[in-house]
């Protein structure tokens, strides 16, 4: 197993070893103390799933005041997984990364605090799980705007299928001040 870094601080790529045979397949889709000598803390206390159609974005999502650290993986499809930092302040706030993560490569994305999350589905169907450190409390979510011009993600997607309220998310200058603060220690 390794951890590859990204252009986003802390925001890592995780490559597990999958062991393959005539059977199928195996591997470890979570082990804290391996996890944990990447820099990946947990405790990991509520975990997600999602299924989604072809062409459908989910996000930009966060929480603030009771923020959570995702660790984020594909069952089935692909789907092209998007981190931004939104922590005012920081060097890199605005950027973003993303990663195909599938159920082929096995792929998984950590997303620590301070950043938004978000994904398009690039096969007819994707099923997405993701581990959260913390509790998900709709009075602490804060929703960007996907197709925000000043972030610039570079979606596969030309017109997606978007929730009600994924539609109606302001851009990242109009919730900047409810998004964290940067703090020099951050990773």
């Amino acid at each position: 197993m390794r951890a590859v870094p990204t252009d986003l601080p802390g925001v890592l790529v995780i490559e597990p070893d999958v062991h393959r045979d005539a059977r199928g397949f195996f591997f470890e889709s979570f082990h804290a103390a391996k996890y944990e000598a990447f820099g990946i803390l947990g405790p990991f206390v509520q975990d997600n799933h999602s299924r989604s159609a072809a062409g459908t974005i989910r996000g930009l999502h966060l929480q603030v005041l009771q923020p959570q650290a995702k660790l984020v993986r594909t069952v089935e499809g692909s789907v092209f997984d998007v981190a931004v930092d939104v922590r005012r302040g920081s060097p890199t706030f605005g950027r973003w990364v993303s990663v195909v993560l599938s159920a082929d490569n096995f792929r998984q994305l950590y997303i620590p605090h301070g950043y938004a999350h978000g994904f398009a589905v690039l096969s007819p169907t994707a099923q997405v799980e993701y581990k959260c450190t913390n509790f998900y409390d709709p009075a602490y979510e804060v929703g960007i705007a996907w197709n925000d011009p000043v972030i610039g993600i570079r979606w596969p997607v030309d017109t997606p299928i978007l929730s009600e309220r994924d539609s109606r998310h302001p851009t990242l200058a109009v919730q900047s001040p409810l998004l964290p603060i940067y703090q020099a220690t951050d990773s």
